[in-house]
């Protein structure tokens, strides 16, 4: 229950204030936990990043799944999964993961970061192939560069509103710069 209340802190934490927000001192205020309690359940912020990764990313996934499944054609899948990441721009749990730069990772944890976003772009491979790309991996990758663009827009509080980046995100996806 601990570590759960700390990783709960560490979401809130970071979707407020960001990577300078997360410190074990704030860890420690926000959960009523002595600092060195903190160090007993994660030995740096690396760690509560990793795990806050390790657990919500599957959760994000899921969500892109079930959207995706709810569509019968390849063309909506690819809707789906481009409209439900952007859904979830706002969830904490996504910010969290947002906010921390990779560089603060050690490699084993970055390469578990890459490994699940290989999960994510896997998922619309199939509907891609469906459509007649000659390469669906190549495709799917490249999708995925528009979604994070979409993202990091939408995250900077950009003039557009999130909507009018979401249906332009999609727009390219399906019918690419032709819009």
């Amino acid at each position: 229950m601990q570590r759960a209340a700390l990783l709960d802190a560490a979401r809130s934490l970071l979707s407020e204030g960001g990577t300078e927000a997360l410190t074990f001192p704030a860890l420690a205020e926000r959960t009523g936990l002595a600092r060195s309690s903190v160090y007993e359940y994660f030995r740096s912020r690396a760690a509560v990043v990793e795990e806050l990764c390790e657990v919500d990313f599957p959760v994000w996934a899921a969500d892109v799944s079930a959207a995706m499944e709810r569509e019968a054609t390849a063309e909506g899948k690819i809707e789906a999964y481009v409209r439900q990441q952007l859904a979830l721009v706002g969830d904490r749990r996504h910010r969290a993961v947002v906010a921390i730069s990779a560089s603060e990772l050690d490699a084993g944890a970055r390469e578990k970061i890459r490994a699940a976003h290989g999960g994510l772009v896997a998922m619309i491979v199939e509907a891609l192939a469906e459509m007649g790309h000659a390469e669906p991996r190549l495709a799917a990758m490249l999708l995925q560069g528009v979604v994070d663009a979409a993202v990091r827009r939408i995250e900077l509080g950009a003039a557009e509103e999130p909507a009018a980046i979401t249906d332009a995100a999609v727009s390219m996806a399906l019918r690419g710069v032709r819009g």
